[in-house]
């Protein structure tokens, strides 16, 4: 097999496009995104990317998103971009930014934090953003931010 192989990934018109999230993250981002019948998903897995090593991509037809999706992404892959495509060209190409503080959609990991006996929103600052670490507005934990603590889809 050749080294010098070509990959085809098709086009779309309108949408959004996430490139550059580290393998194998790709299908846990969607999972976070949520996939309702919003159109057609393409998903990319494992290709090559000087940027990130191996990168995965999801392209969403018909869909733009959001910033509350947006800050979801940055918690698990702050390298990702977003190119918003309208009549088959970037019309908006975005970096994700880890946001200064999160709220609703990250559960506190203290099983005795107020978020977890009551009905309260959780709320937490970001405290750093390079290692994703965020403190708990309530309990005043600090934690680094694992796949486990995101909920998927408004989960």
């Amino acid at each position: 097999m050749s080294s010098d192989r070509s990959f085809r990934v098709f086009k779309i018109e309108e949408g959004t496009v996430i490139d550059h999230i580290p393998s194998p993250l790709g299908l846990f981002v969607l999972d976070i995104l949520g996939h309702k019948n919003e159109g057609i998903i393409s998903i990319g897995l494992n290709f090559d990317s000087r940027q990130v090593g191996k990168k995965d991509l999801i392209k969403f037809e018909h869909k733009v998103i959001r910033k509350e999706e947006t800050d979801k992404i940055a918690l698990v892959a702050p390298q990702a971009t977003i190119n918003i495509i309208k009549e088959g060209k970037v019309v908006e190409k975005r970096d994700i930014d880890v946001p200064d503080s999160i709220e609703g959609f990250l559960t506190c990991m203290n099983p005795n934090c107020i978020t977890n006996q009551e009905k309260v929103k959780t709320a937490f600052d970001v405290i750093d953003k390079e290692k994703v670490k965020v403190k708990c507005r309530y309990c005043e934990r600090v934690w680094e931010v694992k796949p486990n603590m995101i909920e998927k889809d408004g989960r």
